[in-house]
């Protein structure tokens, strides 16, 4: 069996199960979790996640931003930045490209998808170490991979991962988890981490692509928040020598900054030496970064107030970013 061979349902999609497909009462299937009436907005189709599998008493972070910010490079160094204050981290890459953790682990290892391939799709086949990798200083980490181009929803993708990680029980040793998720939020399959983060945080620039997504990723979040205990923890400034526009926008919507981390060539090239900030060579820039990185870190360990945000429309956001 290959991946061409599973239905495109493996990967979710579709509506939720309902009584008649099952000949089960619906107040039957509601107590099992399989309806789900906690729509996130007005003719949204969720992702509907096993109900029974949570991740339990790690503290749970996601993190957002427009494709190319900067995300993996954050969550990777953010992830460090946990474990240097002693916490038992575990980053969880959720993008199909699956190079959320190369600087720890240095090499792409196989997704969660790509293992369950390989045992046709039998779970209670795999090890812990199958699809688990330690990278630098004890950072675990995992790809879940994606379905084929084109066919499925990464949301499942998603679900799969935390299940399996429950099954093996490697989360009952951990302290936080952190999910690196692609690019914009665009449907609720992107949205899928969000049911299970306490805080998510969005990385930007200071230019309007960046920041028209960082209204649509803050929308997403408050949908998902009326229904799950996540709440926006702030905001990431990267690759931005100002912060004028971020600053603005901040103040009219309710946002604020936790950290900034300017454009630095030692970010890229710590890219291509497959390395985090932590292991380059020391100078300025690097300890400005780790300096960064750690304050960040103890800020949300220490816990953060949600915040009070109302996004704008986009035709107003579009009005209201740039100069006269």
């Amino acid at each position: 069996m290959t991946l061409d061979d599973i239905p495109s349902t493996i990967f979710g999609g579709g509506r939720p199960q309902t009584a008649a497909d099952s000949g089960v009462g619906s107040d039957k299937l509601r107590a099992r979790g399989r309806i789900d009436p906690r729509l996130d907005g007005e003719g949204s189709l969720q992702v509907q996640l096993d109900p029974d599998v949570k991740i339990g008493k790690a503290k749970v972070f996601a993190v957002y931003g427009k494709g190319g910010i900067g995300k993996s490079t954050t969550s990777s160094n953010l992830s460090v930045a946990f474990a240097k204050l002693g916490q038992r981290v575990v980053q969880i890459g959720c993008d199909p490209k699956h190079d959320s953790t190369f600087t720890l682990t240095k090499r792409m290892v196989p997704t969660v998808i790509d293992v369950l391939e390989s045992v046709n799709f039998h779970p209670e086949e795999l090890r812990l170490d199958d699809f688990v990798y330690e990278g630098y200083n004890g950072v675990m980490c995992v790809e879940a991979g994606g379905p084929p181009a084109g066919t499925g929803c990464g949301g499942y993708v998603v679900g799969q991962t935390v299940k399996l990680l429950k099954q093996h029980h490697l989360l009952e040793d951990t302290d936080v988890v952190v999910f690196d998720v692609l690019g914009d939020v665009v449907c609720g399959g992107f949205a899928a981490p969000l049911q299970h983060a306490d805080r998510a945080l969005i990385v930007t620039a200071n230019d309007f692509d960046s920041i028209f997504a960082m209204n649509r990723i803050a929308s997403a979040i408050l949908a998902k928040a009326k229904n799950y205990k996540v709440r926006i923890g702030g905001v990431i400034a990267n690759r931005s020598a100002e912060t004028d526009q971020i600053d603005r926008f901040n103040a009219a919507v309710g946002l604020r900054t936790m950290a900034h981390l300017p454009d630095l060539d030692v970010i890229r090239r710590s890219r291509l030496k497959k390395s985090t900030l932590f292991e380059m060579e020391p100078c300025a820039d690097v300890e400005h970064a780790r300096e960064q990185y750690m304050g960040l870190a103890a800020a949300l360990l220490a816990g953060t107030d949600p915040q009070s945000v109302n996004p704008m429309r986009d035709r107003d956001l579009f009005d209201f970013l740039g100069f006269d």
